[in-house]
């Protein structure tokens, strides 16, 4: 029996007592718990299925409970019991929105692997150990021996795509992979993954021709067209499950706005095609609707909507982002950290990058730059928290700017130049030049987070993972908090949130039991 298998059977014979359902039944059952919070019954059903009540819901079932007379304390909503997990058997199918240069670069690494001529580096589900237990026992298992991920050879590929080419096409045409070592030797394989025609939006992204799109009536008609392809694939490929990832350009920025705030308003907005309805957000209301979580790889509003958010939660369904953190925002994420925990002041932060490719295109389109430009800045300030630190961080100047240089390709480069000062304020800078192929870096993000979505929805997780912001330039969070940037800080927190599911003792790095006497 393997490591995980053990757990897993551990949680299940100990998850008996749900603590949900016992304060349900003090409401008066399901469907007048639902009454009283205005929600759907199948809300209050997800909670009483995975056993527990999310935190956002305590507040107002305490105060609901003091209106009614009803005994109802904070203590009674915690739970020892760890989440049981169902199995991961069968197919795992991993739908791309978008079959380019990242996509590409994914599924001919999964296949390299698969067969044998290559190693998943970067990956963290294949690639990395987790400590269980005192640094001095040396238990540190791998992390897909750990938790019950589904393995490589379970995954099968889908793909939409504006542009017609398979992916055997997209990856020569990106330039990222090498012909003869990488493409050829699977160029069968490559070429048997045909994109499905995309909803288009020219609006959204204006560099972008295309040619293989869908066509209706109305954005909710297209809605049903992917929901189609959804459920077609998955009876095609004989797949178990399904994780959708955004793998596509930067939409143009936008905020939300009235038609993003409920179910009914946005429906409306669909059925009119509102020009504010996004082809991202068509794609995540589909995958919800179909009850698959979705991965937001983009900085495009998209889950990130109260509606879709919301009914993310309600639904039970895991749903993260946004922006994979490749390359300059994974640098700052380290160096920022460093400079805070040394209390090193910081005048300035320039950051610029050269890269060629599609999304290079895409990026040189100033509505489009905007949203990457929004979650790009973000990170630094977070992270410094000025309003904490005025003498150190309240003037910082911080400037980000992307330029498209077509002869690059995807070999990205990025400088930054920081400023900063240290003791009675003398100055100093650090300067970084980070030469990096952008797909080469997303690749690996992109298979971690379809397992960790696929394990969070077996799991009973619904709503943002905000666990996996490890991999987020722009993390999704609870509006009640703030964004955790440190990358050293969310790498904690993802493995401790693996820990906590698999009823491991959670690592608080303290030691002190070390230096004690017995």
């Amino acid at each position: 029996m393997t490591i995980n298998e053990n757990f897993v059977n551990i949680l299940t014979m100990n998850n008996e007592k749900n603590i949900a359902e016992e304060v349900i039944q003090r409401f008066g059952g399901q469907s007048s718990l639902a009454g009283v919070l205005g929600r759907r019954q199948s809300t209050v059903q997800h909670w009483a299925k995975i056993g527990r009540i999310p935190s956002q819901w305590h507040r107002t079932l305490l105060d609901l409970a003091r209106e009614k007379g009803i005994a109802l304390e904070p203590k009674d909503f915690i739970t020892t019991e760890m989440p049981s997990i169902e199995p991961a058997d069968g197919k795992l199918g991993i739908m791309l929105v978008g079959l380019g240069a990242v996509a590409s670069t994914f599924i001919a690494g999964v296949e390299h692997v698969r067969c044998g001529m290559g190693k998943p580096f970067g990956s963290v589900t294949q690639m990395s150990t987790i400590r269980l237990g005192k640094r001095s026992e040396k238990h540190v298992p791998l992390i897909k021996d750990f938790v019950p991920l589904a393995g490589l050879d379970q995954l099968v590929f889908g793909a939409w795509d504006p542009i017609p080419d398979n992916a055997y096409e997209a990856a020569l045409k990106c330039g990222v992979l090498n012909r003869n070592d990488d493409i050829e030797p699977i160029a069968d394989f490559l070429k048997s993954i045909e994109p499905m025609p995309a909803v288009f939006d020219k609006e959204y992204v204006k560099r972008i021709e295309g040619t293989n799109t869908k066509k209706a009536a109305t954005k909710l008609e297209l809605v049903d067209a992917v929901r189609d392809d959804m459920r077609n694939f998955k009876a095609n490929n004989n797949c178990d499950r399904l994780v959708v990832v955004w793998c596509a350009s930067t939409e143009k920025f936008i905020t939300d706005s009235d038609i993003h705030q409920n179910l009914d308003s946005f429906i409306r907005a669909l059925e009119g095609n509102d020009e504010r309805i996004a082809p991202s957000m068509i794609y995540a209301y589909a995958s919800l609707m179909e009850g698959i979580p979705f991965v937001n790889g983009a900085p495009n509003l998209t889950v990130d909507t109260p509606v879709l958010a919301r009914l993310a939660d309600d639904e039970g369904i895991p749903i993260c982002g946004k922006d994979f953190k490749t390359g300059q925002t994974l640098v700052k994420t380290v160096i920022a950290p460093m400079l805070k925990a040394r209390m090193l002041g910081v005048n300035g932060w320039f950051s610029t990058n050269i890269l060629g490719n599609r999304d290079g295109e895409v990026l040189d389109e100033p509505e489009n730059f905007k949203t990457k430009e929004e979650s790009k800045l973000g990170a630094l300030e977070y992270i410094f928290q000025p309003e904490l630190y005025p003498d150190l961080y309240a003037d910082t100047y911080h400037k980000v700017r992307i330029n498209y240089y077509p002869p690059r390709g995807d070999a990205k480069e990025g400088w930054d130049n920081i400023d900063i000062f240290g003791w009675l304020g003398h100055r100093m800078q650090i300067k970084i030049d980070f030469l990096c192929s952008d797909s080469i870096l997303a690749a690996p993000l992109v298979l971690d987070l379809a397992l960790f979505m696929d394990l969070a929805k077996r799991a009973g997780f619904s709503g943002i993972q905000e666990w996996l912001s490890f991999y987020f330039k722009s993390p999704q969070h609870a509006s009640s908090v703030y964004p955790e940037h440190d990358l050293f800080i969310q790498q904690t927190k993802l493995k401790n949130t693996l820990r906590w599911l698999m009823g491991a003792e959670q690592i608080t790095h303290l030691g002190m039991e070390y230096y004690r006497e017995d």
